[in-house]
């Protein structure tokens, strides 16, 4: 059975994420821009990191649901762990949503992930950008949690970079979600549904595609063998599941 505190943990990051993420869009809406696609971009980036560092140590700091099953998929997460680190997830995020319209109301679409059709962006193309974006922040992900050569400390400052720099790039075309729950919750508290599939299948089979890649990219088994003895990490475990 999963250890409820780690699930907790999972729930809490998300909530935050959600809260502090979209919620910076909602409020960017509210003031007429008064935070700007900038702020919203590193409201992003530092609350992931903030995340990790706060909660990588307990859960793994997952915090996405994509990020789960790709860890899942090249045996760095326990199969027992998946549904219920994804159900905390995404119960998180419903419940930042729920909290955000409790505040403000509907503005800003909840900070809703939809495709920029006013853009020309459509559910194919949105999909393409999630698809991208997902896939460099799986493969960061991948080193800075897993591989023994990179330096110690910086798991959380590199994928909190990552989630802002994407969120800059593709923000104003797709949400540039790279998670299913932080879609989730606004779809389900707004009603927000145009293309969710895009930020479902997206991640997932980008994050599935930037494990095995990284899995090959790391080269031999001998990395494996050489990782430290501690259980968890933030974002992963440290060694493969046998």
């Amino acid at each position: 059975m999963t250890d409820v505190r780690r699930l907790l943990a999972e729930s809490i990051g998300s909530f935050f994420l959600v809260l502090i993420g979209p919620g910076a869009a909602m409020v960017n809406a509210a003031t007429n821009g008064g935070v700007s696609h900038a702020g919203v971009s590193l409201a992003f980036a530092f609350v992931v990191i903030a995340m990790i560092f706060a909660l990588g140590h307990i859960s793994g700091a997952h915090i996405n649901p994509a990020v789960t099953i790709g860890f899942w998929s090249v045996r760095r997460f326990p199969s027992r762990d998946v549904i219920p680190y994804i159900l905390a997830q995404c119960l998180g995020a419903i419940a930042a949503s729920a909290v955000s319209r409790a505040v403000l109301g509907v503005v800003g679409q909840l900070g809703a992930t939809l495709p920029a059709r006013a853009l020309g962006i459509g559910a194919g193309g949105a999909f393409a950008i999630e698809w991208l974006l997902s896939f460099a922040l799986m493969l960061v992900i991948m080193a800075v949690a897993t591989d023994e050569r990179v330096a110690n400390g910086f798991a959380a400052i590199a994928v909190g970079l990552t989630v802002g720099f994407c969120a800059m790039m593709g923000g104003p075309l797709t949400g540039a979600s790279m998670n299913p729950a932080r879609s989730l919750g606004p779809a389900v508290v707004g009603g927000f549904w145009d293309a969710h599939w895009v930020y479902w299948l997206a991640p997932v089979t980008a994050m599935l595609a930037a494990a095995r890649c990284y899995e090959f990219l790391r080269g031999t088994e001998s990395h494996r063998a050489e990782r430290p003895s501690r259980n968890v990490q933030p974002l992963g475990l440290e060694g493969p599941i046998d």
